[in-house]
């Protein structure tokens, strides 16, 4: 990966309007993030983890950046009780701009954006990808996925002729919402401590 591949990537993506809604009542388009400069270690080029979300919410909206608020907050929490390092890590969406409301993307809204995470994918070509609730599994497995059915194991999937390595798990968000007993929260973390195995140093 090369800063200005992601630099021409993200101005690209900062200037669509494909989605009206959503172009309209967003404050700012939140491109993703790659690792911090001079994280990538082992010589490759490549991240060990890229964490992709659904879409993003009212704090990352404001801020321009993915996981920023309570999920966010939560995450970087979770990464770091397994030894994952978020700033190694790339973090993306599935939707780069927050539906009205918080709502879940539409279809529609997925297929147009669709391009713009394949092509962050192809440039950061990553160990890993953690996929972080249903919108997000159901972008790599296909619709007719169940988290239930997804976690637990890898799973080996081509995008655009690329292969990609993908683990499913519930979104921190759903993990706050049923609470810290929930069975999302302990199937959040056992999966990520699973990522922690599984990715090179």
């Amino acid at each position: 990966m090369t800063s200005a591949q992601w630099r021409l990537l993200g101005h690209e993506i900062g200037a669509c309007t494909a989605c009206a809604e959503l172009a309209v009542a967003r404050q700012r388009v939140v491109v993703g993030e790659p690792p911090a400069a001079g994280t990538i270690r082992g010589g490759s080029g490549r991240p060990a983890l890229a964490l992709v979300g659904e879409a993003p919410g009212a704090a990352e909206d404001a801020a321009g950046r993915p996981f920023v608020g309570k999920a966010g907050q939560l995450l970087d929490q979770l990464l770091n009780d397994v030894a994952l390092d978020r700033a190694q890590a790339a973090v993306l969406n599935v939707l780069k701009c927050r539906p009205p409301g918080n709502r879940t993307p539409r279809p529609a809204e997925v297929a147009r954006c669709r391009p713009y995470l394949e092509r962050q994918l192809a440039v950061l070509r990553p160990q890993l990808i953690v996929a972080l609730g249903l919108t997000a599994v159901t972008w790599f497995l296909g619709r007719r996925t169940t988290l239930a059915g997804a976690r637990g194991r890898v799973h080996e999937v081509t995008i655009d002729a690329l292969a990609h390595r993908v683990l499913a798990t519930y979104h921190p968000s759903a993990a706050i919402r049923f609470g810290p007993s929930g069975a999302p929260m302990a199937a959040l973390r056992d999966d990520l401590a699973l990522a922690a195995t599984l990715v090179s140093p």
